[in-house]
């Protein structure tokens, strides 16, 4: 396949100067957006991808990619043999061994030299740094989430500010335009309330003048003259 070559860091450098995006100045030479004809993704036709023998039959599959100092793909880490990666040996094999044949429209690899016999004799791929275990790998996913969840935080509250802005215009008005809008109400409710306070007030002075007319001792009547003797003239 034509299209595939030895490496996949290799990319042309943005030849213009840099970029401005909503006032933000992107550098120049340190991001792509096109992935172009002479280029392809590792994930779509080299990690994970089956590994055929000379006969089509599947004897691996490719788990890793070998990179050098220059960040140029040499080789690729490839498992084979066991069942489910159970008891499963780990090659190296070298990027140029591989062959890419897409002439079905799907890319298909193989390593023609593979036999059994060659598997079974060639010596495990050894690794000179140590593979992360699940307790880093963990930790940095961890660190992963929280990044960018400040991040994704931050920026809608950044995005969500001219609208906090607006509700608190907008609120400042509707509060104007109510307690305007209630004045006279309130001047009104003012007036009723003291007309209020008087009628009662004046009730319970009348309260009182009627208590103290009903708790007033009654007049003396005079005393009826005591009738005559008889037998005695007036």
């Amino acid at each position: 396949m034509n299209k595939i070559v030895s490496t996949i860091a290799a990319a042309a450098l943005l030849a213009a100067g840099p970029v401005f995006a909503a006032d933000v100045m992107i550098p120049a030479g340190v991001f792509t957006d096109t992935q172009t004809q002479d280029q392809y993704l590792a994930r779509d036709n080299l990690i994970g991808a089956k590994v055929h023998d000379k006969d089509g039959k599947i004897i691996g599959d490719i788990e890793d990619l070998i990179v050098n100092d220059w960040n140029q793909v040499v080789g690729v880490v490839m498992g084979t043999g066991g069942f489910l990666g159970l008891a499963e040996k780990k090659v190296g094999v070298h990027l140029s061994a591989l062959h890419f044949d897409d002439a079905t429209g799907k890319t298909v690899v193989s390593l023609p030299e593979a036999t059994k016999e060659v598997l079974d004799a060639v010596q495990p791929y050894k690794r000179t740094q140590p593979a992360k275990s699940l307790m880093e790998r963990a930790k940095e996913k961890a660190q992963e989430l929280t990044d960018k969840t400040k991040a994704s935080t931050e920026d809608a509250v950044e995005k969500a500010k001219p609208k906090i802005e607006q509700a608190k215009e907008k609120a400042v008005e509707a509060y104007e335009a109510a307690k305007e809008a209630a004045g006279p109400a309130i001047e009104k409710a003012k007036e009723a309330a003291g007309e209020a306070k008087q009628a009662v007030e004046d009730a319970v002075e009348a309260a009182k003048e009627a208590a103290k007319d009903a708790t007033a001792p009654a007049p003396d009547a005079p005393a009826d003259p005591a009738p005559a003797a008889p037998g005695q003239r007036e």
